[in-house]
């Protein structure tokens, strides 16, 4: 090698190099992806140029980017047999660091080169996070030029360099990393493995790890079984037959260069989408079904996104859209890019027009990402609506795993509600699906747009039973999800309302006689005698059905009050409990008999235990009995089926 060069890099400040080792990148695995990311532009700018007749290579020419792992040494290399750098290249794109190798390629070729920008990175800033992880980075290059010659540059970590001659001889460029103290941990083969596999399994360029440890090893024991065989030939044993030996196994990349996403929808299978759902995912339960993103103009954008089978609730927060630009990973759930209602689903987005380290207060104010996300959430619409049109039934079996999802994205975003909102399903107490209109529609003339909701079936029998006796239905909201749903649902539909099935009687479950003023007011005191409360509401109606006694009714407006501050941790939860109402059936027997008896002395102890006894059963309709309330209805029970018994 001839003598080197000094200079000193184009930086206005020295400390410069630990500003970027520390602060322009998060995560420290970043310089991989920044570094293979560089080699991949070198051999997709040769490619162009090759087609453009710019240059030549070899017929028989694979293009290939390795990074080589010496852990003896210290050091990981990215080799890449793209354009290379000539001296006064390296010069340019890596002593001025604000200088953008790929934006000055761009400008001189964008004329005659066919297709868009898929150069990935700028080979200018990106560099330099290769001093995150390292002592001293080693640049060996040689252009594609004719007569190149081969060129060498040398940082360690200052604002020095040392630039000369090199002595690579094949096209292309080596960058050598001496790692440093401190990350050591990426000399470990699997972990260097992984950091691969989270950022280039999708580059365009095949990847080939080589661990010289391993390679090593492998050779050693190769020639122990040359040595071994050999000691058997020379002592007359048996040789097995060369040709019955195993093979060395075929070297294979480690990314898969054509992800699913580039195909058109229309050349994909069923079965290569939940392949592909698979591999990426890691998740062994098939997806329910997909979305393929496909947009060229006015911003390009592909992708593919998966509606996960959900196991239980909690599992819908347990999304996993992962952003890509040019086949490079960038980050899981980027929400200012994706919609983020939307980061509860599965999938890879590759959005070329992003560059790759970009800040979230650009990616907020910035216009194509705007469209970008308005785009997204339209084919999410537009496939839901597909398929509640297309295939209700389907659809229908879908529900229950994409309702929280969807209610979810209404919540979040009033426009994806908008084009959702005629496919949105509500399960009735029959277990059949209905629209709000549909319901609105066979109830109107029974409670007129009203909506009853059920928010736990076994607990609310009693009601849905009286319901389904006079041939109505309540729909099931049941999740910690449907509170804020049924509010968002009652600010968009004017005039609609909705109440739990315990919040109101309608008219169409009463018989239309009105309880005289002397029996309503006689059965309130009763009550509140019994009960020793006085602050206890009793209202006195004539229902349809006579075999209910009495139903606890709910105020709609206070619960819900009730249960946003037990949500919210307010503490004004306990001093506004739930309103509630003790209504009395008077087309009940024991309702008629307490009436007969309530001024019969002699069975005062039996109208308190009967009034108690009405009373928790109103209760139970509603909600659980405390602790010491269920033991003293289970003695309450027993001492009446003592009096049945006795008289």
């Amino acid at each position: 090698m001839s003598e080197m060069q000094k200079g000193n890099l184009s930086i206005d400040s020295e400390n410069i190099l630990p500003i970027i080792k520390k602060w322009l990148y998060s995560d420290s695995d970043i310089f991989l992806r920044e570094l293979v990311s560089n080699a991949c532009d070198a051999i997709t700018k040769l490619k162009k140029l090759v087609s453009m007749g710019e240059a030549t290579v070899a017929e028989d020419t694979k293009y290939k980017i390795s990074v080589v792992l010496d852990k003896e040494n210290s050091t990981i290399k990215i080799i890449d047999n793209g354009i290379g750098m000539t001296a006064d290249e390296i010069k340019e794109y890596i002593t001025q660091i604000a200088f953008s190798g790929a934006n000055d390629f761009i400008s001189k070729y964008e004329e005659k080169a066919e297709g868009g920008n898929d150069i990935i990175g700028h080979f200018g800033l990106g560099f330099y996070s290769a001093f995150m992880v390292s002592d001293k980075v080693r640049i060996d290059s040689l252009s594609y030029k004719e007569g190149a010659e081969p060129a060498c540059w040398i940082c360690d970590g200052g604002i020095e360099y040392e630039m000369g001659e090199g002595d690579i001889n094949e096209r292309g460029t080596i960058i050598t990393l001496y790692v440093n103290e401190e990350s050591k941990d990426f000399l470990n083969a699997y972990k260097l493995r992984e950091v691969l596999t989270k950022y280039c399994y999708f580059m365009p360029i095949e990847i080939y790890f080589e661990d010289l440890e391993e390679i090593k090893r492998k050779e050693e024991e190769a020639k122990k079984k040359a040595e071994e065989k050999k000691a058997e030939e020379a002592n007359g044993g048996e040789i097995a037959d060369d040709s019955e030996e195993e093979k060395e196994p075929e070297e294979k990349p480690i990314n898969k260069t054509d992800p699913l996403w580039l195909k058109q929808p229309k050349d994909c299978t069923d079965e290569e989408y939940k392949e592909f759902y698979h591999q990426v995912f890691t998740d062994f339960n098939e997806p329910l079904f997909w979305i393929h993103l496909n947009m060229d103009y006015p911003f390009r954008l592909k992708g593919i996104l998966y509606f996960p089978k959900l196991k239980h609730e909690l599992e819908s927060i347990e999304g996993q859209v992962k952003l890509y630009n040019n086949q490079v990973f960038i980050a899981d759930n980027i929400k200012e890019v994706i919609p983020e209602f939307l980061l509860l689903l599965k999938g890879t987005i590759d959005c070329p027009d992003l560059p790759l380290n970009v800040s979230r207060s650009f990616l907020q104010n910035d216009g194509y990402v705007t469209k970008m996300s308005s785009y997204i959430t339209k084919k999410v619409a537009d496939k839901l609506n597909s398929l509640f049109k297309k295939d209700r039934e389907g659809y229908e079996k879908f529900w229950d795993d994409i309702s929280q999802f969807i209610k979810y994205g209404c919540l979040r975003e009033k426009d994806f509600y908008d084009k959702v909102k005629d496919s949105l399903l509500f399960k009735n107490t029959d277990g059949k699906f209905v629209t709000l209109q549909e319901y609105l529609d066979t109830n109107k003339y029974k409670h007129e747009n009203k909506v009853f909701y059920v928010t736990n079936e076994q607990q609310q029998a009693q009601y849905i039973k009286m319901f389904k006796d006079n041939g109505m239905q309540a729909v099931i909201l049941d999740t910690k999800l449907d509170a804020p749903y049924i509010s968002t649902l009652e600010m968009y539909n004017s005039g609609v309302s909705f109440a739990r099935i315990d919040a109101d009687i309608s008219d169409s479950l009463k018989s239309g006689e009105e309880a005289d003023k002397e029996t309503s007011e006689s059965l309130e005191k009763l009550f509140k005698d019994k009960l020793h409360n006085e602050k206890l509401k009793v209202r006195v109606e004539s229902l349809k059905t006579d075999s209910v006694s009495a139903v606890m009714q709910l105020s709609e407006q206070s619960r819900r009050m009730q249960e946003m501050s037990q949500i919210y941790g307010m503490n004004f939860g306990m001093s506004m409990p739930a309103e509630e109402t003790l209504v009395l059936n008077s087309n009940n027997n024991v309702v008629k008999l307490l009436l007969s008896i309530k001024d019969d002395e002699e069975k005062s102890t039996e109208t308190e235990l009967i009034c108690k006894q009405i009373y928790d059963l109103a209760v139970m309709s509603n909600q659980p009995l405390s602790m010491d309330g269920m033991t003293a209805f289970i003695e309450r029970s027993n001492k009446i089926l003592e009096m049945v018994a006795n008289k």
